[in-house]
């Protein structure tokens, strides 16, 4: 006769399936959280929200130091990654997500910073300008998430300041634990295939820096809900608004690259193209991060007045 397991062992679940069954636990419920029929009525309100003046110089303003603060944030990630950590994989990692999320002139930008980034003087340069751009960026966007969550004060100078930092460091740590996740994981693919030479390491590296870089984008986005306003938020009223305002920020740069020729900067704007194409794809972000905010507090109140 053939041996046969005991019961215990026989009937317990393979790691792997509890694994699976538990990350398709959280896909459904996180489909169920962000298709229910009341948040149509919270994004309509949304909607309205983002057709406010103000909320248009919010974004302006914001757009304007993330332009600013750009070209030093990619400097300095470069320098970190060859200089510091020596790894060339990270900065071939940085440089990839260059040419992935920029909507416009991309051979041009990474030649840019890659001329920048051995000159000592402009890493200097970079890390005292990202520090103060760092502060316009946070600035109008503490003013702008106290209005969406109904707080009337907002944080004196040197607490401002103390956020911004906080925020930005936050920002650049999470952006370089994605470049090493994803460069870490191309590496391995590497020994298994052998070769950076066929679809397969192509199309799996470039899945695997989408998939680290999004949950880096969701992160960032969850930090800036969550502590940047002046005042108690809950982490649980903003993590669906992050989510589902990365997914829609991802999929609306591909909109906005397809749109790219009927808008046709470079027939109006000539060699300053580049710079308006930039300029408005980050007032765009603004306007969806600040959407983000506004849907996640009507959220958050809908729920907290629901009865028990």
């Amino acid at each position: 006769m053939s041996p046969t397991l005991p019961p215990a062992i026989s009937s317990s679940p393979a790691p792997s399936s509890a694994k699976a069954k538990a990350l398709g636990g959280l896909r459904l419920r996180i489909e169920s959280e962000i298709f229910q029929p009341e948040n149509a009525g919270d994004l309509r309100q949304t909607a309205k929200y983002l057709m406010r003046t103000e909320v248009h110089t919010f974004a302006f303003s914001v757009a304007a130091n993330v332009i600013l603060s750009f070209f030093p944030f990619v400097v300095l990630l470069l320098t970190l990654t060859r200089q510091i950590f020596h790894s060339q994989a990270m900065y071939d990692v940085v440089l990839q997500l260059l040419r992935s999320y920029l909507p416009a002139g991309q051979d041009f930008v990474i030649r840019s910073v890659v001329a920048l980034t051995p000159h000592r003087g402009m890493r200097i340069f970079s890390f005292f300008m990202l520090l103060l751009s760092s502060t316009g960026v946070f600035v109008p966007l503490e003013v702008a998430l106290n209005h969406v969550w109904g707080f009337t004060s907002n944080r004196k100078y040197l607490a401002n300041q103390a956020i911004s930092l906080m925020l930005a460091s936050a920002c650049g740590i999470l952006a370089l634990i994605s470049v090493a996740l994803t460069a870490e994981n191309q590496w391995w693919l590497l020994t298994l295939l052998g070769s950076k030479d066929n679809l397969i390491f192509h199309a799996l590296g470039f899945l695997m820096m989408k998939l680290f870089a999004f949950a880096a984008t969701v992160a960032m986005f969850f930090l800036i809900y969550w502590k940047l306003p002046n005042g108690k938020v809950s982490a649980k009223a903003v993590l669906l608004g992050a989510i589902f305002i990365g997914l829609i920020w991802d999929f609306s740069k591909y909109l906005y690259i397809l749109a790219l020729r009927w808008l046709d900067f470079q027939e109006v704007y000539g060699p300053f193209a580049l710079s308006v194409t930039l300029m408005f794809w980050a007032f765009l972000s603004g306007l969806l991060l600040l959407g983000g905010a506004q849907f996640s507090a009507l959220r958050s109140r809908r729920l907290t007045s629901r009865p028990i």
